[in-house]
């Protein structure tokens, strides 16, 4: 969406004086032609009707241009950092010719859009232009008219042409804003669609302290992506209620997609994931899944605006109180704090630099203040061993604890802290235990995880970090 944000920025802060400064010049212009005679000024003004007809007719042609335009504007970004970001196990399971016939077919859906909107454009311009004409050949019939009568000279006649010229420029611009604001517009519908999509949350006086969590099950479970090779071969998973399951396995082991099947945001193939007994689909599709599952990822998320503002997008009416608390959880709140304005300090673009765990505890906020049953984290804290990855391993645990969670571990210092660990190997459960031995009650994994840790390319290593984002389903 940032394209959206852009169009709305550049149109509010440029389009108010543009209109302005067109406005005045017509205005004056108009002045000036009734100064020299009253039938200039009037002769001028029959331009107007035939600008109106094309104003209306550009409104209306253009008005569905732009929405698609945008939306699909946000299909070809969306398709663009989906592949960057999985190109190497794109490579590796040969899905580079499928994901680039996706992404040639949002570009080219986009493409049409921005010509269609072009060629709108280019016929509302020649049509102003075409009006404009009409204008000037008015003033140029009636000072034919009154320098043959006498009633005014060549002086005055040349005058008036060379004002109405004048004010070719002016009016396209002023007429052109409402095209720009029209543009605006389309991508605002885009943003506010974030906050006002889907179910409202429940209200919430208190600070968040954690739902009770809910059995997720895993039943069969196979998925491909388009018509590649399985990436998850007959998956068998019970989680209980509050418990903490971990998952590692080298890249492209299926970890991130038995997540993201877990949260709802994809249906498998074959089996069935359940969330107590219905589909986290269903929930999804219902606008109830905001409210019941929350997906943590590594992409983050930062708006322009206030902190407050950006932790209220999973909750609009958080209470200073409650958003002081989740801060509190995840470790922000000192450097919250420490902001000029505290929580009302603008961040973002423009506003207030943040680092990347600062914009990650954020997130892990979010989620607090969503308060939902069950949280997926798909590869936490990717900081393998800094202080910040400390921090971070903190925030996770507060955002898991009490609520049933599915942890993607690229560090297997992060599987120490889970209740059950499953390792998984080229799209297979290949162990399940615990990480804490017979005390733990269950197949000791101290060992398999050993001999997993050191593989080539455990623990996605390799794998750049970045900022966190929260993703739940309606924000």
């Amino acid at each position: 969406m940032s394209g959206d944000a852009e169009r709305l920025t550049a149109v509010a802060s440029g389009a108010l004086g543009g209109f302005t400064a067109a406005a005045l010049t017509i205005a004056s212009t108009l002045v000036g032609l009734a100064a020299l005679d009253w039938r200039f000024a009037l002769a001028g003004l029959l331009a107007v009707p035939v600008q109106a007809h094309t104003l209306r007719w550009y409104l209306r042609t253009s008005r569905p241009l732009y929405a698609g335009g945008r939306t699909a504007d946000g299909r070809r970004a969306s398709a663009l950092l989906s592949a960057f970001s999985a190109l190497p196990t794109l490579r590796a399971l040969r899905l580079g010719p499928d994901r680039l016939a996706r992404v040639e077919e949002a570009s080219a859906e986009a493409m049409t859009y921005e010509l269609r909107a072009m060629r709108a454009a280019t016929r509302f311009y020649g049509r102003l232009n075409a009006a404009g004409f009409t204008g000037l050949s008015a003033i140029l019939v009636v000072a034919l008219v009154l320098v043959h009568s006498g009633a005014a000279g060549v002086g005055a006649a040349t005058t008036a042409a060379l004002f109405f010229v004048g004010l070719f420029a002016p009016v396209n611009t002023l007429l052109g804003t409402f095209g720009s604001v029209q543009q605006a517009g389309a991508g605002l519908a885009r943003i506010v669609g974030i906050t006002t999509g889907g179910a409202t949350p429940p209200q919430q006086s208190e600070a968040p302290c954690g739902r009770p969590g809910a059995a997720l099950a895993v039943r069969e479970v196979r998925h491909r992506y388009g018509s590649g090779p399985e990436v998850l071969h007959g998956i068998d998973l019970d989680i209980r209620p509050g418990q903490r399951l971990a998952t590692v396995g080298a890249t492209g082991s299926g970890k991130s997609t038995l997540a993201t099947l877990g949260a709802g945001l994809r249906q498998p193939i074959e089996g069935r994931v359940l969330l107590g007994s219905v589909p986290p689909t269903d929930f999804a599709a219902a606008g109830e899944g905001r409210r019941r599952i929350a997906l943590v990822t590594q992409e983050h998320h930062l708006f322009l605006g206030a902190v407050a503002d950006n932790l209220r997008l999973a909750r609009r009416d958080a209470s200073a109180r409650d958003i002081g608390a989740a801060l509190a959880a995840v470790g922000a709140a000192d450097w919250v704090d420490g902001l000029p304005e505290g929580v009302d300090a603008v961040v973002g673009a423009g506003g207030a630099d943040l680092t990347p765990r600062q914009v990650q505890q954020l997130a892990f906020a979010r989620v607090l203040l969503l308060d939902p049953e069950v949280v997926v984290l798909d590869e936490a804290t990717a900081e393998g061993g800094s202080d910040a990855a400390q921090t971070l391993d903190r925030a996770a645990l507060a955002v898991t604890e009490g609520r049933t969670a599915v942890v993607v571990a690229h560090r297997l210092s992060r599987a120490a802290t889970a209740d059950t660990v499953v390792v998984m190997e080229d799209g297979r459960l290949a162990e399940q235990g615990t990480p804490r031995g017979a005390a733990g009650g269950g197949r000791d994994l101290r060992r398999p995880l050993e001999r997993l840790d050191a593989r080539p390319g455990a623990g996605n290593r390799g794998r750049g970090g970045g900022g966190w984002g929260c993703v739940t389903h309606g924000v």
